[in-house]
């Protein structure tokens, strides 16, 4: 899952990134309005996260006009303005969860989440392919009834392959949302990744390379 945080103070902008980081998300980052009017043109987040008054402008509006041009990413606003004129006006302009500062981190990463969940499909909670077990809303993955100890990004990752599960999934597409903008997409990060999660996986493998176009979540024989 790839967020988006819109935050002027460099030092919150840093730690909230890296929580949200260390809970596996993707996280690409602006300072302000323009920039991120110019990262949500070229990419496809599952969540943005905005300061609501920043140097630019005040978010609200600018999540309104994303509304009107039918642009539905889910919204949190981060804000010191905690009047319950403020909440509304804020879900009024099309924010879909409001946080006021100072706010624990921890509730945070855990609002992102359930944001970074929505979607225009409705994606189970639990996944199963073969006697694996996809706990999406737990973080939580079992095989053959046995719990895996999985890092953030490798359970990033397999979330987005069992997304598709039977399917092929670009390479490109799977760093594009499990990593953020500053990765290289000519570097082998996610051949490692795969090589390990693979092994914490087991056998029979439900990795499949495919050739030429990424990755395949299925089981070996085909059949669920």
């Amino acid at each position: 899952m790839r967020a988006l945080l819109v935050e002027d103070d460099e030092d919150l902008r840093f730690g909230v990134a890296a929580a949200l980081r260390a809970a596996g998300l993707a996280v690409d980052e602006a300072a302000d309005l323009p920039r991120a009017d110019e990262a949500l043109f070229v990419t496809a987040y599952d969540c943005a996260v905005f300061d609501r008054m920043l140097p630019s402008g005040d978010a609200a509006a600018f999540v309104e006009g994303l509304r009107r041009d039918g642009r539905a990413v889910p919204v949190l606003f981060l804000t010191a303005r905690d009047t319950v004129a403020d909440r509304v006006e804020g879900f009024a302009s099309g924010g879909d969860d409001y946080l006021v500062k100072p706010f624990a981190v921890p509730e945070l990463v855990a609002r992102v989440h359930s944001l970074c969940r929505r979607s225009a499909v409705v994606r189970p909670p639990v996944r199963h392919v073969a006697d694996l077990e996809i706990d999406t809303a737990r973080r939580l993955v079992r095989r053959a009834g046995v719990l895996l100890t999985l890092t953030a990004r490798e359970f990033a990752v397999l979330e987005a392959l069992a997304a598709r599960a039977d399917q092929a999934v670009p390479r490109a597409e799977l760093i594009e949302s499990c990593w953020d903008e500053m990765a290289d997409p000519r570097s082998n990060v996610l051949e490692v990744l795969v090589s390990q999660l693979r092994r914490k996986l087991g056998d029979p493998q439900l990795i499949h390379t495919v050739r030429g176009v990424g990755y395949r979540l299925a089981p070996p024989d085909g059949t669920r």
